[in-house]
């Protein structure tokens, strides 16, 4: 009897070390803190700012001043909750973890489309051999005459995507909660840089090329947010955006290194986003039980 009282209490015992241990290393349920994942899926609206285009290529040098460019937002509402074009329209994905408590780091893929906006003049200035482009009849060299493009004979887009593929740090700064917590609303400001992953459509002399893919340069940008979150594991999301883009080689021609256009931009952004939250050592007792 004596042998199994000891047995007893020194299994209790060590039982009792073990869960004191483990209630010290778990954390509390807060999207903020430490060992937080988080991830969200959205879509986007952006406006650029006028930019100069140069256009290289065999025969050609050339560029166009004070080009105007817009997004192409998807009419369809239906693609945006349908399994097999959701991708389509303008679409925001980040995965996060915060590394500490206020601070995630996060990788996401901000898929915007640019499209160049034509029936307004343009500075053309730069050479293009006679006999290179037939169809909008530009031969000779230009010193910043004033032209008018039409999209079926002289086009620039990047629908496909312009995609900003970037690399994210971000403060996390709670605000209000309810005393359940089941509701909390939390701002969200950090810096982001990363590489710009292009499919170009190019329309010039009688030819047109659809989605040739390059990494065309890089962007740096800011980025604020406000978030609503709900049940502790879910949250609607408003993201605004501002950058710049510079865009050193995006290849306009597939399978022709050497053919390719140059320019650099500002850009602002808005989307809506839907998102998770998952906990790595959450809390037990009043926040719900460790998940082992």
């Amino acid at each position: 009897m004596k042998n199994l009282l000891l047995v007893v209490f020194l299994i209790s015992s060590f039982f009792g070390n073990a869960q004191y241990r483990g209630y010290k290393r778990q954390k509390v349920k807060k999207s903020y803190a430490e060992g937080t994942i988080s991830f969200y899926w959205g879509y986007n609206r952006s406006a650029y700012t006028r930019s100069t285009i140069q256009f290289f290529g065999p025969g050609y040098d050339f560029t166009l001043a004070n080009v105007q460019a817009k997004d192409r937002p998807t009419k369809d509402f239906s693609k945006y909750f349908s399994i097999k074009d959701f991708t389509e329209p303008q679409f925001n994905f980040r995965i996060g973890y915060n590394f500490k408590n206020y601070w995630m780091v996060s990788v996401g893929w901000d898929h915007m489309k640019y499209v160049m906006q034509h029936n307004q003049p343009y500075l053309l200035t730069g050479r293009i051999n006679p006999g290179v482009d037939n169809v909008t009849n530009w031969s000779g060299t230009y010193g910043g005459d004033t032209v008018f493009t039409e999209e079926p004979k002289f086009h620039y887009e990047n629908t496909n995507g312009m995609n900003y593929i970037r690399l994210e740090f971000t403060y996390i700064k709670p605000w209000f909660k309810t005393v359940n917590g089941n509701f909390l609303f939390t701002t969200l400001v950090g810096p982001s840089f990363g590489g710009l992953l292009n499919y170009n459509d190019f329309t010039f002399a009688g030819r047109k090329d659809i989605a040739t893919p390059s990494m065309s340069g890089f962007g740096v940008s800011g980025h604020a947010a406000i978030r609503l979150e709900f049940f502790k594991h879910i949250f609607l999301q408003f993201n605004g955006a501002a950058g710049f883009m510079a865009q050193s080689r995006v290849k306009t021609r597939p399978n022709n290194y050497d053919t390719y256009a140059r320019h650099h931009f500002g850009y602002t952004a808005g989307d809506i986003v839907v998102g998770g939250i998952f906990y790595l050592r959450p809390k037990n007792g009043c926040d719900s039980c460790p998940q082992w």
